[in-house]
This record gives structure tokens, C-alpha cells and sequence, in this order.
């Protein structure tokens, strides 16, 4: 990052405008130039952000370093007050308490820029200071116009709020870049290979609140033998280089690893660079975005500190984004990838080690945070497009790929070492025993022209799915046999419909997508395309939509069926019965679970041009589908740019049939059982349910 590291590196200029934005904080803490009623706010933002100058600077001259835990704790409760549960009921950053003090207009602006310092703490941490100055400057701007409180005092700070986000768009996203494809910067890297497992203080170094997961998912590891954390290394290490031979694309020493993982999950994480590197490779890693951390975390991560908070600013772009700001958003990326070229080029795709155990609570739809317009949903999803593709340019999805692998939080509960344990060995079950049965499955498949699938009990699943029809089944097939090489544990057999004549209704009684429980979730499907959706989450119908709409269907209209599997890893579901566990296992291993059905793209989207072949030699040739085939003609209406799996688990699975079109049908499961000749193994988990 070159061209920005003059910029981040004038720390002379930069010390000099701290010192001059700290005098005016301290100013503002008692001044009383502005309205009474607003006075608290810029008073507690003021000492907001004089502790995070403090705490930027004690990082810097090392002093951080030297304190106690119980000192760091304490640090960080001071730092992250606004959002700690206990305190969210009355805090600026809750926009339900900032619109009760200052109404719709001024309240929703203010909780914005609440947010906004929030996040300074990170760049704080990694010595950013650069930004974190440029966020006082903002506040500082900000009073300086309630300070002369007039009927255009909201449009000015807007204003300044607009500016400041768009004129600096490069700069943010260059940093960005530079943390998540730049293996040159290493602050992430220098953690995990100083961390001590006896000194859990390096915990502190990210800037992230650590929460009891961390501390205890870190003391837990220190306890594992040295085989156990191989072993967990090399099953995801070897996963992530299986992919690429699976894929038959070249992984080159020099490329880049993106590292995506939990804190806590150090020492494993320092015997997986240690093995990478011994491959030629180098590793980079990104924070999770401060915006959306309710529903994803692309990145490392802590667990939820305040879910109510992630969910109340998800939309906070919703407060200035208009058409211009999606247009200099998108020419700010295009500056920043394109000056970036070489350094992008070397990316060879994500290593994400997951977790699960996290019951979290359903966060409240509030009427007081911002929301996205119409107009602004329609022009977010074009501007998800174009980025998109803007990407593929740079990192071409047929040249890259992944691995994902998950563990479990001491969150989940008492037997958390049981389930660890037990996750282990599941994440290491045999690839070559998986592979046979499930080329049997495989095998009938390819004789359909459709597969019909039904609930039993309560769930009332009725849908018919359209395949492939193969033209050389001598030397091709509709179903990828999926085992332990991206996705970890083994277990599917998966493909892209026809979206034509797939239609039904998919339901699952209660099922958890990201950190969200969906109760009595039902998709209806036409020519494989959503119609209509509802789920029990709330007792409005219309705030279920709408909840459905945002977080499933990422704003757009409609999505298509991008993906038919059937899951085939029944110790994955007993191990979920047994512990009690099933409604927070991680999509990765529920998916396992049962038959799923993905709704967005497809599972080669940008690489339905690059064959893929199965173990026994055979092309996979159901790589595309009709909305996917516009790549051609109007690629701006080929991808959704989202893909999100529905799993019906065995115990509410009725049927599971390929229609031939012959008249034949063959029975893959009955009865949440597996009936195919060849998957009896597959039972012998079930017999113990």
C-alpha cells in the first residue's frame, strides 16, 4: 500500500493535530456553548475519545502491555461503556435512547456518530492513529455547528458527515485492503505467533471487548496435548490445500492465505500459519467489519458483546447514502484495487476456523435506528453487484479457493469439553469412506430428472427440485461428492437446479441461520424462484417479512434456489442430539444434517466456466442455472451475491425420492432413514437416537 503509507506514516503532523483536537475535547467536557439539551452528548464523546487517545497511546509507548489482566478488563470497560448491556438502556449509542432525548432527526444523527467513535478503539489498537484523529476533527466540526444551533444546523452535520465518509472512502478502504490481502502487514500475525498461552493478556492486543469465551476457550487450548493442536491444524490446513486439487486450480508458493478465526483460538492458529508457511505460503487477516456483526463475521472476531447494538446500526448508512455516495464508494474501490493489482493477484482465498455455542437472544426491531429506504435497498443490491464483479476482476473466483472448519464456545455449556472433543474427531471423520456411499447416492441421482422431497410431522415440506440432464452420463454427473476439502466435516452430495419446474413449499420449524433462530420458517418456491416467506419471530406478519426480506433475502425482490443437497453426516446430527446442541450448530455442520436448500447463488458463481470433477473422474456439469447463464448477456442480473442454506433435519424429514423419467422412482431416505442400497452405514449413527 504504497501510495498510503506516506499518509499513515506522517506521525509528526499527525501528533500535532491530536494534541490540538485533545485541548478542545477537554474544552467541550465544560464548555456549555451549545443547547442545554445536547450538552451530555458532546460532553461524553469528548471523554469517549480522550481515553481512546490515552489508550492509542499507551499501545504505542507500551505501556498497555505492562498491565495486569484485571487491569486490561478494566481498561476495556471504560473504553467499550456505551454498549455493555448494562449500559446500552442509556446510552447515546442506542438509538432508541438517543431519539427519546433528541427526536427522530436529531437522535438518529447522533447515534450514528456515537457509532462511529466506537469503532475508533480498533484503528487504536492497531495504531492507526491517523483515523482516530480524524474522527475528533469530525466531533469537534459537529459542535461547532450546534454551537450556532439554527433550523440548518441537521443539514450541516449531515453534511459533515457525508464529506467525511466519502471524501475518505479511498483512505478507509485502502486500510481495509491493506489488512485483509497485504501479507506485509502483520499486526494479526505478530499476535498469534507471540501469544502466550500461560499470559492470556495478548488476548487485549486486538482492541476487541474479551468476553469469558475468549478467556476460557484460550485456557481450554493451553490444556490440549501438542498431537490434539497438530492434528486440529493439519485436518483444516489439509482441507484448504485439498481444495485446490479438488478445484484443479494451481496454488503457487508466494500466495496469499486470508486467516478468518476466532480469538482464543491462538495456539491453533499459530500451528496452521507454521504449516501454511511451510507450504511457501504467506497469511494475512482482517477484522470483521464493525457494521453487520450481527449476521456475519468475514474475519477475525470476538463473540457478540451487545447483539441489540450490532442489530440497531446494521442499517447506519441508511442516515447519508444516496446514488453519489454508492458511485464514490464504488470509484474508491476501483482506485484502491487497481493500485493494488500485484498485491491482489497473490490472493489465493480464505481459511475460516468457525464457532458455535452462542444462544444468543432475538434482537428487537426498533423503530427508532435507521433504516434502508426502498430506494436505498434497490440502490445498495446494484452496488453489492457491481463490487462484486469489480472483485472477480481482481480475484478471479476460478483461481482461488477455501476452507471452513468450526469449533465450539464454552458458551454452549457444561459438557463443552465433551462436545470439543467430539468435534474433533468430527472434523476428522474418514473422506474415503464418505466418498463410496456417497456415490451411490450420486449414482441414483443421476438417473432423475427431478427429486421430490416432503416433511413428516410438523413440517409440511412439499417441493419438487428440476436437475440436470445429462448428455454423456458415461462421463458426467449433477451431484458434486462432497468430503472434507472446503468444507469441513465431510458429509453432502450437492448441485445447482433447474430453476424451472422447481416449485413447492420449503419448512423447517426452527432452524439457525447466522446467530438467529427462524421459528416456522416457510419459503415458497415458483420456477425456483421465491414467491413468498414467513417465519413466527415476531407477532406482527409484516415485521416477519421484513425481518425475512433484510436478512435472508439481503434486500432484493426475489432469489433463486442456487443449490439442492443432501446432507449425509448422521454422526453430526446424532452428536447435535445428543448434547442438546442441534439449534446452535453452525450452518457448516448442519447443512450435513439433512437435505438443504440454498437460496441466492449458486455454489459456482463467477466459475461456472471452470470445470470441476468428482473423485471417480466424471465432470460435474450442473454448475450454472438460468439466472446465472445472463453472465453473458447481462451480467449485472447474473448474481445475487448472497447464498444461504436451509437444512431440514432427519427427524422432520418424510421423504426423499428421484424421479426418473422413465416412471421409475428411487427412495433415497424414508422416514428420516436412508434406504438406498449402499448408505446403510449411514444409519448406524441414527440407531443411537
Amino acid at each position: 500500500m504504497e501510495d498510503y503509507m506516506e499518509v499513515w506514516n506522517d506521525t509528526e503532523e499527525t501528533k500535532e493535530r491530536l494534541e490540538l483536537c485533545r485541548e478542545r475535547l477537554e474544552m467541550m467536557k465544560k464548555e456549555q456553548t451549545v443547547p442545554p439539551e445536547y450538552r451530555g452528548f458532546f460532553a461524553s464523546q469528548a471523554e469517549k475519545l480522550l481515553r481512546i487517545f490515552d489508550y492509542a497511546k499507551d499501545v504505542e509507548d507500551g505501556t498497555f502491555a505492562g498491565l495486569s489482566p484485571e487491569e486490561c478488563k478494566a481498561r476495556f470497560d471504560g473504553l467499550y461503556e456505551e454498549i455493555l448491556p448494562q449500559n446500552y438502556g442509556e446510552s447515546f449509542s442506542n438509538p432508541a435512547y438517543a431519539v427519546k432525548l433528541f427526536g427522530k432527526r436529531y437522535g438518529r444523527l447522533l447515534t450514528y456518530v456515537a457509532a462511529k467513535l466506537n469503532a475508533q478503539i480498533f484503528y487504536a489498537a492497531e495504531g492507526a492513529v491517523l483515523f482516530v484523529v480524524m474522527a475528533a476533527e469530525l466531533l469537534i466540526e459537529l459542535y461547532n455547528y450546534f454551537e450556532e444551533f439554527h433550523e440548518y444546523t441537521f443539514k450541516e452535520c449531515r453534511e459533515a458527515l457525508y464529506s467525511f465518509e466519502t471524501d475518505n472512502a479511498e483512505l478507509f478502504l485502502a486500510w481495509r485492503a491493506r489488512e485483509q490481502f497485504d501479507p506485509a502487514y502483520t499486526f494479526v500475525k505478530d499476535i498469534i505467533m507471540e501469544s502466550d498461552e500461560t499470559d492470556l493478556r495478548y488476548l487485549y492486543r486486538y482492541g476487541e471487548y474479551i468476553t469469558e469465551n475468549e478467556l476460557k476457550v484460550a485456557e481450554f487450548l493451553r490444556n490440549l496435548s501438542e498431537q490434539e493442536i497438530k492434528a486440529a491444524a493439519e485436518n483444516v490446513v489439509g482441507g484448504y490445500l485439498r481444495g485446490f486439487t479438488v478445484m484443479r486450480v494451481p496454488l503457487a508458493k508466494g500466495q496469499t492465505v486470508g486467516l478468518r478465526y476466532a480469538i482464543g483460538f491462538e495456539r491453533i492458529m499459530k500451528e496452521v500459519i507454521r504449516l501454511l508457511e511451510a507450504e511457501g505460503l504467506k497469511v494475512a487477516s482482517v477484522r470483521t467489519a464493525v457494521s453487520g456483526r450481527h449476521a456475519r463475521k468475514a474475519g477475525y472476531t470476538v463473540t457478540n458483546v451487545n447483539i441489540q447494538y450490532d442489530y440497531d446500526h446494521r442499517n447506519d448508512e441508511g442516515l447519508l447514502a444516496d446514488k453519489q455516495w454508492y458511485v464514490r464508494k464504488e470509484t474508491a474501490a476501483h482506485r484502491v484495487y487497481e493500485a493494488q493489482r500485484d498485491v491482489l493477484s497473490l490472493y489465493a482465498g480464505p481459511l475460516v476456523l468457525e464457532t458455535f455455542g452462542e444462544r444468543l437472544p432475538l434482537p428487537e426491531n426498533r423503530g427508532e435506528a435507521i433504516v434502508l429506504d426502498k430506494r436505498q435497498q434497490r440502490l445498495k443490491v446494484e452496488f453489492t453487484g457491481r463490487l462484486g464483479a469489480m472483485m472477480e476482476q481482481y480475484i478471479p473466483s476460478d483461481k482461488t479457493s477455501f476452507t471452513i472448519v468450526a469449533y465450539p464456545l464454552p458458551s454452549i455449556g457444561a459438557e463443552f469439553a465433551e462436545i470439543f472433543e467430539q468435534t474433533l474427531c468430527l472434523n476428522q471423520l474418514d473422506n474415503e469412506e464418505y466418498r463410496k456411499v456417497q456415490q451411490c447416492i450420486i449414482d441414483a441421482l443421476d438417473q432423475a430428472r427431478a427429486v421430490h422431497v416432503t416433511g413428516r410431522g410438523k413440517n409440511h415440506t412439499d417441493i419438487t427440485v428440476q436437475l440436470w440432464k445429462l448428455n454423456d452420463p458415461a462421463k458426467e454427473t449433477v451431484f458434486e461428492n462432497c468430503t472434507a476439502d472446503v468444507n469441513i466435516p465431510v458429509g453432502e452430495v450437492f448441485t445447482s437446479p433447474v430453476l424451472a419446474g422447481t416449485d413447492g413449499v420449503l419448512h423447517v420449524t426452527s432452524v439457525f441461520l447466522g446467530s438467529t433462530e427462524y421459528k416456522n420458517l416457510e419459503i415458497v418456491f415458483k420456477d425456483g424462484k421465491t414467491t413468498a416467506y414467513s417465519c413466527e419471530n415476531y407477532a406482527v406478519k409484516e415485521e416477519n417479512e421484513k425481518f425475512i426480506k433484510e436478512n435472508l433475502l439481503k434486500n432484493h425482490e426475489w432469489l433463486p434456489l442456487g443449490e439442492f443437497a443432501i446432507g449425509t453426516n448422521t454422526v453430526a446430527y446424532t452428536m447435535g442430539k445428543k448434547f442438546g446442541i442441534t439449534e446452535v450448530l453452525p450452518i457448516l455442520i448442519a447443512e450435513k444434517t439433512g437435505p438443504h436448500f440454498a437460496i441466492g447463488d449458486t455454489c459456482y458463481s463467477y466459475s461456472e466456466d471452470h470445470k470441476v470433477y468428482n473423485p471417480d473422474g466424471k465432470e460435474i456439469v450442473a454448475r450454472t442455472n438460468e439466472c446465472a447463464e445472463l453472465r453473458h448477456t447481462e451480467p449485472e442480473k447474473a448474481y445475487f451475491h448472497c447464498h444461504t442454506d436451509i437444512t431440514i433435519p432427519y427427524d422432520e424429514l418424510g421423504e426423499i425420492t428421484a424421479l426418473c423419467g422413465d416412471g421409475r422412482e428411487i427412495v433415497i431416505i424414508k422416514d428420516g432413514r436412508f434406504v438406498l442400497p449402499g448408505t446403510e452405514l449411514l444409519n448406524e449413527a441414527l440407531q443411537e437416537n
